[in-house]
């Protein structure tokens, strides 16, 4: 009798790579509405934005009185403040701040008199102990970029800011199909026991489970025997239901192995028998037009041809990663002061940088969901410690596939909008994208020279020249090993209420005594390029009410000036667009990217040219309103 072959037997490397290239395999799942509630598990399809603030409203961070701060001013152990029931207002955490209120004491620090009135032994500042809306995510905010595995937390964060359905991409539907006369069911001992050489069909549950852990549909179907044309009959059917299938046995080269003839009869037969152990006998095809694994029967080689060709192209589809294995070792990124006899989970966003781990700690609030959304991982800081200092040795216990901390671009420096559709688009393209913190141009390029971040987003203007960033450079040493990008040119102005009730018209208005301002933290390039203006044109901070009054976004500030904390406040104007203020335009400036040199020519780097570079980038970025990128991409150092 003629001995069978195997048809087409590749080495591994090569048939992956002609697996997962095939356009069949690597296909991106469709996306579909789908209710926020149920999402749980799902991939979303694009990026998602907030509905609405969260808070909505200006509310108390602690149980006490809401009041005005200035009515405070003075109290003292030796000179108590008394307060009439009319200058104040009992709250309760989380309670809207009453209209004249700005900041709220603590009821621990409150004395109650037998009148009904308070007396205060301490000042209260504005502020104090205020949850302002928008806090953790501002209405129109990215809360979640495509490609993202919804989590609980995530769920819960898009249900809190107003997104009730989300568009995510649909779970390939995989038919699992076992072949063979000698499988029985294991829920079946009497026919075991009475079929000499029976074996158990438990190949299909391990198959399913897996395709359930990436995000897939298993469709197990009964037990196909070895004959030709029910093999053919039950392929055919599979086909018209699924968008996957895996045929179990039958793929070697034995009398009854008629799976691999019968692929490359039905089909394009890739491959037949792959120099692998286990997992040899693999037959892989496309059948009209779809995926079709000829999966050996032998359990471990299942497993095995599984985990090499059946879990990538399932990631492909969905975008799905594996779960995160135990803590790794790594350094702290900046240095992060903590409570004395309390053990903090602090989250973080993690990167390779010069060859370590580098854990960069985000916003540490309680109420903060937004901040656990966009972690990679928690470092612990020990209850008998009272912090840690930049470059300390932590462990890091992943929230995500630690494959991610490898190619995932740390940037820290000022924000910028552009950063979060960067990140949005290299994740729909199956990157790890771009995770940023925002603590401002010279803080940014800072915590680039000390090796905390891969690349910081910067606009400082010099005050001698007008020159942007490169000065900055060059004074802080950021030399050979860095390089300056250029991202894109960008309108900057004053946020005002929807058609400008105040009638603000430039520089010199903020300077009138019913405008209330509120500026950027120092240090920031919007806060720099305020300065020099202000320097040019002889208007005085003092003159400016709430000059010293510091937030940290552009958003936060759009924030503010549409929730009414602020009559007035310098950003971008795409911010103001975004929260439908008014707009009152004070200068052009170039947003740039300063990088390191290792950064810019790793593989994250060179994906990160290249979508910068790309026309397409540029039309989503025009579209956002007051930018000019048509020069993205240049290296001007």
């Amino acid at each position: 009798m003629e001995r069978r072959r195997f048809l087409r037997r590749v080495s591994l490397p090569a048939v992956r790579e002609l697996w997962l290239n095939h356009p069949a395999v690597n296909a991106r799942s469709p996306e579909e509405p789908v209710d926020t509630v149920e999402a749980l598990g799902r991939v979303t399809a694009r990026a998602h934005f907030a509905e609405r603030s969260v808070p909505l409203f200006h509310c108390a961070a602690m149980d006490g009185i809401a009041l005005a701060a200035d009515v405070t001013f003075g109290a003292s152990e030796v000179r108590p403040r008394t307060l009439t029931s009319d200058q104040f207002a009992v709250v309760d955490t989380g309670d809207p701040l009453p209209p004249a209120a700005d900041c709220v004491v603590m009821v621990e620090q409150v004395r109650w008199l037998p009148d009904g009135d308070v007396e205060l032994i301490e000042p209260a500042t504005p502020g104090q102990h205020v949850r302002l809306a928008g806090e953790d995510l501002v209405a129109t905010e990215m809360v979640l970029p495509g490609g993202h595995t919804l989590r609980p937390i995530d769920v819960a964060a898009l249900l809190s800011c107003g997104v009730n359905r989300v568009q995510v991409l649909a779970r390939p539907r995989v038919a699992i199909l076992p072949t063979g006369d000698e499988l029985v069911q294991p829920d079946d001992p009497v026919e075991l026991r009475d079929r000499p050489g029976a074996i158990l069909e438990t190949n299909s549950h391990l198959i399913a489970g897996m395709v359930h852990e990436m995000g897939g549909i298993a469709l197990r179907k009964p037990i196909t025997p070895d004959r030709p044309e029910s093999l053919r009959a039950a392929l055919d059917a599979a086909l018209q239901e699924a968008d996957i299938v895996c045929l179990n046995a039958g793929s070697s080269a034995g009398r009854e192995d008629f799976i691999p003839r019968l692929l490359a009869e039905r089909g394009q037969l890739l491959a037949h028998g792959v120099d692998m152990m286990p997992g040899k006998p693999v037959a892989l095809a496309i059948v009209d037009g779809k995926p079709v694994l000829g999966i050996p029967g032998y359990p471990v080689s299942a497993w095995a041809v599984c985990e090499e060709f059946l879990k990538p192209l399932l990631a492909a589809r969905t975008l799905r990663r594996t779960s995160a294995p135990p803590p790794l070792i790594g350094v702290l990124g900046r240095r992060t002061p903590s409570r004395a006899g309390t053990e903090e989970l602090v989250r973080v966003r993690v990167g390779r940088i010069g060859g370590q781990l580098v854990a960069a700690p985000r916003a540490r609030g309680a109420s903060l969901l937004g901040t656990v959304v966009r972690a990679d991982a928690l470092v612990r800081i020990p209850a008998q410690s009272e912090g840690l200092d930049a470059g300390s040795r932590v462990e890091i216990h992943p929230l995500r596939p630690v494959e991610d901390f490898e190619t995932l671009l740390l940037a820290v420096g000022s924000h910028d909008l552009l950063l979060d559709v960067i990140s949005d688009l290299l994740c729909r393209r199956g990157s790890t994208g771009l995770a940023s913190t925002h603590v401002g141009s010279l803080a940014g390029l800072a915590a680039l020279k000390r090796g905390e971040c891969h690349l910081a987003g910067t606009h400082l203007i010099d005050d001698a020249t007008g020159e942007y960033n490169l000065p900055w450079m060059e004074r802080l040493g950021l030399a050979d090993d860095f390089r300056l990008v250029h991202l894109s040119y960008r309108e900057q102005g004053i946020y005002v209420a929807p058609d400008n009730p105040l009638g603000l018209d430039d520089l010199h208005s903020l300077s009138r005594k019913n405008v209330r301002f509120v500026n950027r933290q120092r240090g920031s390039g919007t806060r720099q390029l305020f300065d020099y203006r202000l320097a040019q044109l002889g208007i005085a901070a003092s003159d400016i009410q709430g000059y010293s009054r510091e937030l940290f976004t552009h958003l936060a500030i759009g924030e503010a000036v549409r929730t009414g904390s602020a009559d007035a406040g310098l950003g971008i104007r795409a911010v103001a667009l975004a929260l439908g203020l008014g707009f009152v335009p004070v200068a052009s400036e170039r947003y740039d990217l300063a990088i390191r040199s290792d950064a810019l020519e790793s593989e994250s780097g060179v994906r990160l040219m290249e979508l910068i570079c790309e026309d397409g980038f540029r039309e989503v970025v025009v579209a956002l309103g007051g930018y000019d990128p048509r020069e993205s991409g240049g290296i001007l150092r």
